[in-house]
């Protein structure tokens, strides 16, 4: 499957997609809002990007925990409930005079409700689509979340001038609920993809099943740390330019939405084995031009420049796809997303923490720099022929014209 026609007349894609999209603007907007409204009412770095990124932090509670369901539940009730949860959580949250320990509350409840929604859609998309056509599509839904996120936040920054944080959260709740109407309309009812009930004591044994190989724990590692570590840079837009943050983080999404347009439909997989490293390594070098505390235009730039790394992520997860049998494939990918927004919550908390002792330039900065290290320390397992060895298949495929 190579084009976005075939992809698209797929049955269930097209309600499988709006559905990912609405989410996806409902977080978006939620989390612009509210972090603009814990900012404002209490001048703290870290409590912002806390409040924008924390529900990231209930992720690895949900992973140790609960993401054995993602594989047991029947996928269009559980996504349908998982979006009307949250959106029910963002409305509660736009209540006048919530205390801030009740606002973290319910953030870590839809931390938890959306650590079990990551494994049961990316599983669902796993069941949709042919294996042949699961990166094009991952890439198409990763493609949404970047235009989502510039429509978002740029939708977000307007509602914000023109109504209030609140009002832009009853509107992203209204958006959640949406999503969840768009599900349990669009989607078919399927079984459950692993017969039995979903348990701590099941979690734990697949999480460890899938640990187990080093193949597998390369690709974890190489998902999750450098990327959150990016994504705590992006936390810091806020503090860092109170009046440009929904342009920073709209140029970073349009970024994102370059790198999957490439890597998703114009890269043969010989070229997408080759570019991964370069990828990996764009992801973090572009923010260390903070140091020199860059105007607005210029770190705009580099946020664009930057994002279009995160395309070495759908590389990654296609690897690890083809490293992970069919019945453990919703909680293997959930354990994906669920280590990568833990880690952009740990990094939006340790760069919020630095910022508040340096600056929001110098904690992204080394944050960046950070990255960085981690992704050099990591190459040599993430070499191409390394990981194809460890899928079975050839190194490359061949190239047009029997080239390499």
């Amino acid at each position: 499957m190579r084009t976005y026609g075939q992809l698209f007349r797929t049955p269930e894609f097209t309600p499988f997609f709006l559905t990912c999209s609405v989410q996806v603007a409902s977080s978006t907007v939620a989390g612009l809002a509210l972090a603009t409204l814990v900012y404002r009412s209490t001048g703290s770095a870290l409590l912002s990007a806390l409040s924008m990124f924390g529900p990231s932090l209930a992720q690895v509670l949900g992973a140790t925990l609960l993401l054995s369901a993602a594989d047991r539940l029947p996928p269009r009730a559980a996504t349908a409930a998982v979006a009307l949860a949250v959106g029910v959580g963002t409305a509660v949250l736009a209540v006048p005079g919530l205390p801030l320990w009740a606002v973290f509350a319910i953030l870590l409840a839809e931390g938890l409700a959306t650590s079990v929604g990551g494994g049961v859609r990316y599983g669902l998309l796993a069941e949709i689509l042919p294996k042949d056509g699961y990166l094009l599509g991952r890439s198409v839904l990763n493609m949404s979340v970047g235009t989502m996120q510039i429509a978002g936040y740029a939708t977000g920054g307007v509602l914000l001038t023109v109504l209030s944080p609140r009002g832009a959260l009853l509107t992203a709740a209204a958006l959640g609920v949406a999503a969840a109407v768009l599900a349990a309309a669009g989607l078919s009812p399927r079984p459950p993809r692993t017969a039995g009930r979903p348990s701590v004591a099941e979690t734990w044994r697949t999480n460890r099943r899938l640990w187990s190989s080093p193949a597998r724990r390369t690709l974890y590692l190489a998902l999750w740390v450098p990327n959150g570590l990016v994504v705590g840079c992006e936390s810091l837009f806020v503090p860092y330019d109170p009046g440009h943050a929904g342009l920073l983080f709209a140029c970073a999404a349009f970024g994102m939405l370059i790198g999957d347009t490439l890597a998703g439909r114009f890269l043969p997989r010989h070229r997408r084995e080759r570019l991964g490293a370069p990828l990996r390594l764009l992801l973090a070098l572009p923010y260390l031009v903070f140091a020199w505390q860059p105007s607005a235009p210029l770190a705009a730039a580099a946020a664009t420049l930057a994002s279009i790394g995160f395309a070495s992520s759908l590389l990654l997860q296609e690897s690890l796809i083809a490293l992970t049998p069919d019945d453990i494939q919703g909680q293997a990918l959930g354990l994906d997303t669920s280590g990568r927004l833990t880690l952009q919550g740990v990094a939006a908390a340790l760069a919020g923490a630095l910022a508040q002792y340096t600056s929001a330039a110098t904690a992204i900065t080394l944050t960046a720099a950070a990255s960085l290290a981690v992704t050099l320390a990591l190459a040599p397992g993430l070499r191409p022929e390394r990981i194809t060895a460890a899928q079975g298949l050839p190194a490359v495929e061949p190239a047009p014209g029997g080239g390499r």
